[in-house]
């Protein structure tokens, strides 16, 4: 199905489909180590017989088969987003909603039994992911891989699922071209007049199985012998056009011949090609290095941070907004006046303003995104009397770019997959995701496997998405402590995105900005934190903006000569570490803390520089706080020595480990017992 859509539709030359099957590389369109034919996505042109021409674009889609459905409007609503008056998304004359259109093309069993199609569904007409109306089209074989109906769903019909949004369901058959194309048409009209939802449900069938060697027989031998009666589309209507006088038999025979020649002639002239060196081959797939990602400017000027804070203090004329919310707000002014501290709040409110001063669109939605889960970001200011909506870094200069935050539906998938199909599409925004929790990242795992991680190398398909993951041990139990950071570690290779665990604001401020004004997009993976949100050690200085820079590794300003014991840790346990270290004032000049602020890609030229400093005797730990199985320990130990041996060569390195034992569970459910693990791990750290 997919191939007959790259070629009738999206123009695809049937040469280069028969040469892909044939196994020729051709190093123009295959990027990385590629994909199947099946999951490719293709750009084209399609001109409708009034020569008008339609631009085209099917997305890349793994085996995850729905896993593509909320990717899909992300990218139309950026495309709409480009178009349209985003201060009045449901004008009528919306021309971004009109003029472009998300058609979905579905299986019976994957739109009945895969849940993100009613997560999708539930999106439709929210106004943070409302892309105006999208066409399903399910091609109903009435069979999944095997498993019929009565094992695929339970209930009457396979589209069923979209009654919850109340779309009109067109039934129509698919022996029937004629009423196919009607039905579509009409599922066209009515999303173009009411801008919802609709579905064509076209009833068709297998004719060989799952694919063309399958045996279908072994499992559904009623069926089969029922479809093997059956006479083709292709017959049955031929026989129409004959039947009615719109065509003679010497012409339908003309016709069939004719496309045979076709396919037999561009298979010919791709079966000659000469089969390429195996060990050119491997070259083409693993000859390429990715060991950094290209430094960019991110500092801002003064007079910009003082518009984002000027702006953040004002309100409009008569608006009513919460009193203890200004409070908040003036007390960061008078904070920042004052002693010149910017918590991570704030920094990210400077980040965005910055960019928005800038030109750059800024798009973020989660659960609860537009206060924060943490009470912290209150990017939405509303009036206690009428409920209006402000948002003030929207008006910081006349000509700025918007910041869009959407508070989204309970949904990890499709919510994570909607933004990262708009952040392919829209390459010059900011575009982030937000876990209410990290832990909960993992309700999005396909997105991360399939797409994050792997997209770039299989399908060429970039993005410059940023994750917000709440990380951090501090006794809330299982579920509300760990990101699950060794996870995206392991998904680490090739240059393929960048992964952090940040410890100041200044970084964080540098690490958003740098997301934007450099070249190369890569997804941002970052383990954000909770009590360093208003932590008081936690704050950076306006120069640490205006100066400074995105720091991968900071070190100590201490005197390399007294240090003994090197403690190398990454985010909210550095401030632990800090706390317990100042109670020893005798271990002071004898011990130093290394942060680690970007995983990958390694910083190893960072690090050398940092460990150089150092005497080869010096004891190193790496502090973590997460169980021995999980965290960064796994990752970090074989990296650390390899840096550690560069740095000094010829001397053997023994890293030590302080943190949690290995676990099942990411973190005990007792605050009393988080509290003695805590100390414990410290205590080890720091030999106190």
């Amino acid at each position: 199905g997919r191939l007959n859509i790259l070629a009738n539709i999206m123009g695809k030359s049937y040469e280069v489909i028969f040469s892909e099957f044939e196994g020729n590389i051709n190093p123009d369109t295959i990027y990385g180590s590629g994909d199947v034919k099946y999951h490719l996505g293709s750009k084209g042109v399609y001109e409708i017989p009034s020569g008008a021409k339609i631009a085209l674009t099917l997305a890349s889609n793994p085996s995850h088969l729905e896993s593509v459905s909320p990717i899909v409007e992300g990218m139309v609503r950026a495309k709409q987003d480009c178009l349209r008056d985003l201060d009045n998304p449901q004008a009528p004359s919306d021309r971004g909603i009109d003029a472009i259109i998300p058609v979905l093309i579905h299986g019976d069993a994957a739109f009945a039994g895969q849940g993100v199609v009613a997560e999708t569904l539930n999106c439709s007409q929210l106004r943070g992911y409302h892309t105006g109306g999208t066409i399903h089209l399910v091609i109903n074989n009435q069979i999944g891989f095997t498993t019929g109906p009565s094992e695929a769903r339970s209930s009457t019909y396979a589209t069923d699922v979209a009654r919850l949004i109340e779309a009109p369901i067109f039934h129509v058959n698919g022996d029937d071209p004629e009423a196919c194309v009607r039905v579509a048409r009409l599922a066209l009209d009515y999303r173009q007049v009411f801008n919802k939802d609709v579905v064509i449900d076209m009833l068709c069938y297998r004719q060989h199985g799952h694919n063309e060697g399958d045996e279908p027989t072994y499992t559904n031998p009623v069926l089969y012998q029922q479809i093997k009666k059956k006479r083709s589309p292709r017959k049955l209507y031929t026989e129409s056009l004959l039947n009615r006088g719109d065509m003679t038999p010497d012409e339908a025979e003309k016709m069939l011949d004719g496309f045979r020649e076709l396919l037999q002639e561009a298979f010919e002239r791709t079966s000659d090609l000469k089969e390429k060196d195996a060990a050119q081959i491997l070259e083409h797939f693993h000859n390429r290095s990715y060991d950094t990602i290209p430094w960019v400017d991110t500092r801002v000027s003064e007079e910009q941070l003082e518009a984002v804070l000027s702006a953040l203090l004002r309100t409009p004329e008569g608006f009513n907004a919460h009193p203890k919310l200004m409070r908040q707000f003036e007390r960061r002014d008078q904070k920042l006046r004052k002693s010149g501290a910017i918590d991570w709040a704030f920094a990210e409110a400077l980040a965005f303003g910055t960019l928005l001063q800038e030109g750059t669109t800024v798009r973020l939605s989660g659960q609860d995104s537009r206060r924060a889960t943490f009470s912290q970001r209150h990017a939405v200011i509303y009036d206690q009397d009428t409920n209006e909506e402000y948002i003030p870094l929207n008006n910081i200069t006349e000509h700025q770019a918007k910041l869009h935050i959407y508070d989204s539906l309970l949904s990890e998938y499709a919510v994570a997959a909607f933004e990262y199909g708009y952040s392919v599409e829209n390459r010059n925004a900011l575009v982030i995701w937000e876990a209410q929790f990290g832990d909960f990242s993992n309700g999005a795992q396909i997105v991360f496997d399939q797409f994050l991680s792997a997209a770039e190398e299989k399908w060429g398909q970039e993005s410059g998405l940023v994750t917000l993951l709440p990380h951090g041990y501090e006794g809330q139990g299982p579920e509300h402590s760990s990101a699950r950071l060794e996870r995206y570690l392991q998904l680490c290779a090739e240059g393929n995105m960048v992964v952090c665990n940040l410890s100041t604001p200044g970084n964080y401020f540098h690490a958003l900005r740098q997301q934007v004004l450099r070249d190369v997009k890569k997804p941002l993976i970052l383990m954000t934190p909770k009590s360093l949100l208003r932590h008081p050690r936690a704050i950076s200085s306006p120069t640490d903006l205006t100066d400074g820079g995105f720091m991968p590794v900071i070190g100590t300003k201490k005197n390399a000569e007294t240090i003994e014991r090197l403690v190398m840790c990454s985010g909210k346990i550095y401030y632990d570490l800090l706390a317990e270290l100042d109670r020893h004032e005798d271990q002071h000049e004898t011990i130093a803390l290394i942060r680690l602020e970007q995983y990958y890609p390694w910083p190893r030229e960072a690090l050398h520089t940092e460990l150089s400093k150092y005497r080869p005797d010096v004891e190193i730990c790496w502090a973590q706080e997460e169980p021995a199985n999980m965290g960064a320990w796994t990752y970090v130990r074989p990296l650390l020595t390899s840096t550690l041996r560069s740095v000094h060569p010829g001397h053997e390195f023994r890293i030590q480990y302080a943190g949690r034992h290995p676990s099942a569970s990411p973190a005990t459910g007792s605050s009393m017992v988080h509290k003695l693990e805590q100390e414990e791990v410290i205590a080890s750290a720091l030999l106190v």
